[in-house]
Protein backbone atom coordinates (compact mmCIF):
# COMPACT_ATOMS: atom_id res chain seq x y z
CA UNK A 1 0.00 0.00 0.00
CA UNK A 2 1.49 3.33 -0.89
CA UNK A 3 2.24 5.78 2.07
CA UNK A 4 1.21 9.33 1.55
CA UNK A 5 4.45 11.47 2.57
CA UNK A 6 2.44 13.46 4.92
CA UNK A 7 1.89 10.33 6.55
CA UNK A 8 5.81 9.15 6.57
CA UNK A 9 7.24 12.36 7.45
CA UNK A 10 6.14 11.59 10.89
CA UNK A 11 4.10 14.05 11.98
CA UNK A 12 1.21 10.93 12.81
CA UNK A 13 3.94 8.95 15.46
CA UNK A 14 3.42 10.23 19.31
CA UNK A 15 4.48 8.90 22.70
CA UNK A 16 3.64 5.61 23.15
CA UNK A 17 3.43 4.73 26.82
CA UNK A 18 2.97 0.38 26.08
CA UNK A 19 6.66 -0.46 26.53
CA UNK A 20 8.30 3.26 28.50
CA UNK A 21 10.73 2.63 30.98
CA UNK A 22 9.75 3.17 34.43
CA UNK A 23 11.48 6.53 35.90
CA UNK A 24 13.80 4.89 38.59
CA UNK A 25 13.54 8.15 40.46
CA UNK A 26 9.56 6.73 41.03
CA UNK A 27 10.97 3.80 42.68
CA UNK A 28 13.37 5.71 45.13
CA UNK A 29 10.84 8.61 45.71
CA UNK A 30 8.01 6.31 46.87
CA UNK A 31 8.20 5.28 50.45
CA UNK A 32 6.40 2.51 52.49
CA UNK A 33 4.54 -0.60 50.58
CA UNK A 34 3.10 2.13 47.82
CA UNK A 35 1.64 -0.58 44.79
CA UNK A 36 2.85 2.32 42.37
CA UNK A 37 6.21 1.99 44.01
CA UNK A 38 6.34 -1.80 44.26
CA UNK A 39 4.85 -2.25 40.37
CA UNK A 40 7.51 0.25 38.77
CA UNK A 41 9.95 -2.10 41.05
CA UNK A 42 8.76 -4.88 39.55
CA UNK A 43 8.93 -3.94 35.65
CA UNK A 44 12.18 -2.55 36.00
CA UNK A 45 13.37 -6.09 37.28
CA UNK A 46 11.22 -7.42 34.68
CA UNK A 47 13.23 -5.23 32.15
CA UNK A 48 16.55 -5.67 33.24
CA UNK A 49 16.97 -9.43 34.07
CA UNK A 50 18.94 -10.39 31.13
CA UNK A 51 21.98 -8.67 32.37
CA UNK A 52 22.19 -10.44 35.50
CA UNK A 53 20.94 -14.13 34.19
CA UNK A 54 23.92 -13.50 31.50
CA UNK A 55 26.41 -12.61 34.62
CA UNK A 56 25.03 -15.19 36.65
CA UNK A 57 25.57 -17.70 34.03
CA UNK A 58 29.37 -16.48 33.28
CA UNK A 59 30.62 -17.32 36.92
CA UNK A 60 29.99 -20.72 35.65
CA UNK A 61 26.36 -21.63 37.73
CA UNK A 62 24.55 -24.07 35.17
CA UNK A 63 21.37 -23.01 33.77
CA UNK A 64 18.67 -24.39 36.12
CA UNK A 65 20.11 -22.77 38.78
CA UNK A 66 20.98 -19.70 37.23
CA UNK A 67 17.63 -19.21 36.63
CA UNK A 68 16.66 -20.04 39.95
CA UNK A 69 19.56 -17.43 41.44
CA UNK A 70 18.12 -14.65 38.84
CA UNK A 71 14.80 -15.14 40.06
CA UNK A 72 15.45 -15.24 43.60
CA UNK A 73 17.65 -12.06 44.03
CA UNK A 74 15.15 -10.29 42.09
CA UNK A 75 12.53 -11.38 44.68
CA UNK A 76 14.88 -10.81 47.61
CA UNK A 77 15.48 -7.01 45.84
CA UNK A 78 11.59 -6.54 45.60
CA UNK A 79 11.29 -7.31 49.62
CA UNK A 80 14.40 -5.53 50.95
CA UNK A 81 13.39 -2.65 49.08
CA UNK A 82 16.92 -1.44 49.91
CA UNK A 83 17.02 0.60 46.30
CA UNK A 84 17.68 3.88 48.01
CA UNK A 85 21.69 2.46 48.73
CA UNK A 86 21.96 3.11 45.07
CA UNK A 87 23.31 6.49 45.83
CA UNK A 88 26.59 5.03 46.60
CA UNK A 89 26.76 3.94 43.26
CA UNK A 90 26.50 7.35 41.84
CA UNK A 91 22.61 6.98 41.50
CA UNK A 92 22.96 4.58 38.54
CA UNK A 93 20.46 1.70 38.30
CA UNK A 94 23.18 -0.32 36.05
CA UNK A 95 25.67 0.00 38.78
CA UNK A 96 23.67 -0.53 41.65
CA UNK A 97 22.17 -4.03 40.00
CA UNK A 98 25.98 -5.57 39.81
CA UNK A 99 27.44 -4.08 42.84
CA UNK A 100 24.34 -5.88 44.45
CA UNK A 101 24.52 -9.20 42.68
CA UNK A 102 28.02 -9.67 43.06
CA UNK A 103 27.45 -8.77 46.77
CA UNK A 104 24.69 -11.66 46.47
CA UNK A 105 26.41 -14.20 44.97
CA UNK A 106 29.40 -14.16 47.64
CA UNK A 107 26.84 -14.54 50.04
CA UNK A 108 25.84 -18.26 50.70
CA UNK A 109 22.87 -17.78 53.31
CA UNK A 110 21.40 -15.10 50.37
CA UNK A 111 22.33 -17.69 47.46
CA UNK A 112 20.64 -20.42 49.43
CA UNK A 113 17.66 -18.71 50.08
CA UNK A 114 17.35 -17.10 46.66
CA UNK A 115 17.66 -20.75 45.26
CA UNK A 116 14.61 -21.60 47.38
CA UNK A 117 12.35 -18.76 46.56
CA UNK A 118 13.32 -18.56 42.68
CA UNK A 119 12.24 -22.38 42.24
CA UNK A 120 9.19 -22.07 40.80
CA UNK A 121 8.91 -18.76 40.59
CA UNK A 122 7.92 -16.68 37.38
CA UNK A 123 8.51 -13.17 38.44
CA UNK A 124 11.18 -12.95 35.46
CA UNK A 125 10.19 -14.56 32.10
CA UNK A 126 13.01 -17.00 31.68
CA UNK A 127 11.21 -19.56 30.01
CA UNK A 128 10.39 -17.23 27.58
CA UNK A 129 14.30 -17.45 26.08
CA UNK A 130 13.91 -17.98 22.60
CA UNK A 131 16.61 -21.09 20.88
CA UNK A 132 18.08 -17.89 19.24
CA UNK A 133 18.75 -15.81 22.86
CA UNK A 134 20.34 -19.25 24.52
CA UNK A 135 23.20 -19.45 22.81
CA UNK A 136 23.63 -15.68 23.92
CA UNK A 137 23.69 -16.61 27.56
CA UNK A 138 26.17 -19.50 27.52
CA UNK A 139 29.54 -18.34 29.07
CA UNK A 140 31.84 -16.75 26.93
CA UNK A 141 35.25 -17.51 27.01
CA UNK A 142 36.32 -14.45 25.81
CA UNK A 143 34.10 -12.15 27.79
CA UNK A 144 34.12 -11.24 31.53
CA UNK A 145 31.28 -11.23 33.73
CA UNK A 146 31.42 -7.80 33.78
CA UNK A 147 32.17 -7.59 30.22
CA UNK A 148 28.81 -9.60 29.76
CA UNK A 149 26.16 -7.57 32.01
CA UNK A 150 27.36 -4.64 30.63
CA UNK A 151 27.13 -5.75 26.97
CA UNK A 152 23.73 -7.38 28.04
CA UNK A 153 22.45 -4.07 29.56
CA UNK A 154 23.62 -2.04 26.49
CA UNK A 155 21.25 -4.72 24.07
CA UNK A 156 18.23 -4.36 26.30
CA UNK A 157 18.08 -0.56 26.51
CA UNK A 158 18.26 -0.65 22.97
CA UNK A 159 15.91 -2.99 22.85
CA UNK A 160 13.34 -1.22 24.90
CA UNK A 161 13.88 1.77 22.27
CA UNK A 162 12.86 -0.17 19.48
CA UNK A 163 9.67 -2.09 21.07
CA UNK A 164 8.72 1.59 22.22
CA UNK A 165 9.26 3.03 18.75
CA UNK A 166 7.40 0.59 17.00
CA UNK A 167 4.62 0.69 19.21
CA UNK A 168 4.41 4.13 17.96
CA UNK A 169 4.33 3.64 14.49
CA UNK A 170 1.57 0.90 15.13
CA UNK A 171 -0.38 3.59 16.70
CA UNK A 172 -0.40 5.71 13.43
CA UNK A 173 -1.39 2.61 11.17
CA UNK A 174 -0.75 -0.23 9.19
CA UNK A 175 1.04 1.75 6.37
CA UNK A 176 3.38 3.60 8.79
CA UNK A 177 3.86 0.25 11.00
CA UNK A 178 5.14 -1.64 7.15
CA UNK A 179 7.34 1.32 6.61
CA UNK A 180 9.04 0.95 10.38
CA UNK A 181 9.81 -2.40 9.60
CA UNK A 182 11.90 -1.62 6.30
CA UNK A 183 13.29 1.58 7.59
CA UNK A 184 14.92 -0.07 11.31
CA UNK A 185 16.93 -2.31 9.26
CA UNK A 186 18.70 0.56 8.06
CA UNK A 187 18.37 1.48 11.68
CA UNK A 188 20.40 -1.49 13.03
CA UNK A 189 22.92 -1.80 9.95
CA UNK A 190 21.59 -5.34 9.32
CA UNK A 191 22.69 -6.80 6.67
CA UNK A 192 20.23 -7.58 4.60
CA UNK A 193 18.83 -4.11 4.92
CA UNK A 194 16.63 -2.91 1.72
CA UNK A 195 17.80 0.42 -0.28
CA UNK A 196 16.15 3.67 -0.19
CA UNK A 197 15.12 2.81 -3.99
CA UNK A 198 13.43 -0.47 -2.87
CA UNK A 199 11.66 1.38 0.17
CA UNK A 200 10.42 4.12 -2.52
CA UNK A 201 9.37 1.55 -4.41
CA UNK A 202 7.74 -0.64 -2.28
CA UNK A 203 5.55 1.76 -0.60
CA UNK A 204 5.13 4.24 -3.75
CA UNK A 205 6.79 7.15 -2.28
CA UNK A 206 10.20 9.46 -3.37
CA UNK A 207 13.65 8.10 -2.46
CA UNK A 208 13.89 11.92 -1.17
CA UNK A 209 10.44 11.14 1.18
CA UNK A 210 12.11 7.75 2.52
CA UNK A 211 15.46 9.82 3.27
CA UNK A 212 13.61 12.23 4.98
CA UNK A 213 11.50 9.38 6.67
CA UNK A 214 14.21 8.00 7.68
CA UNK A 215 16.10 10.91 8.74
CA UNK A 216 13.00 11.52 11.68
CA UNK A 217 12.57 8.04 13.03
CA UNK A 218 16.57 8.29 13.43
CA UNK A 219 15.90 11.66 15.48
CA UNK A 220 12.74 10.16 17.33
CA UNK A 221 15.04 6.80 18.33
CA UNK A 222 18.00 9.53 19.69
CA UNK A 223 14.85 11.20 21.73
CA UNK A 224 13.95 7.62 22.89
CA UNK A 225 17.41 6.19 23.72
CA UNK A 226 17.81 9.47 26.21
CA UNK A 227 14.50 8.61 27.69
CA UNK A 228 15.20 5.11 28.21
CA UNK A 229 18.74 6.12 29.40
CA UNK A 230 17.12 8.90 31.94
CA UNK A 231 14.56 5.96 33.61
CA UNK A 232 17.89 4.41 34.99
CA UNK A 233 19.61 7.15 36.55
CA UNK A 234 18.81 9.48 39.17
CA UNK A 235 20.39 12.89 37.91
CA UNK A 236 19.55 14.06 34.47
CA UNK A 237 23.19 15.54 33.70
CA UNK A 238 24.13 11.88 34.16
CA UNK A 239 22.62 10.94 30.97
CA UNK A 240 24.69 12.08 28.46
CA UNK A 241 28.00 9.90 30.57
CA UNK A 242 25.83 6.84 30.48
CA UNK A 243 25.39 7.11 26.74
CA UNK A 244 28.93 7.64 26.30
CA UNK A 245 29.14 4.07 28.46
CA UNK A 246 26.59 2.83 26.48
CA UNK A 247 28.36 3.22 22.97
CA UNK A 248 31.19 2.53 24.58
CA UNK A 249 29.93 -0.94 25.40
CA UNK A 250 28.58 -2.09 22.29
CA UNK A 251 31.81 -0.79 20.43
CA UNK A 252 33.96 -2.93 22.51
Amino acid sequence: MPVDEDQASGNRIGPSTQNGGVAFTMVLAAQGPSPAAQAALDKLCRTYWRPIYGFVRREGIEPEEAKDLTQGFFLLLLERRDLETVRKEKGRLRSYLLTSLKHFLTNEHHRAMAIKRGEGQRLIPLDALRDSERAGFEPVATLAADQIYERRWALTVLDQVLARLADEYRAAGPAAAGLFDWLQKSLTDEPDRPSQADTAHEFGMTENAVKQAFYRLRQRYRKLLCEEIAHTVMVPGDIDDELRHLIAVLRA
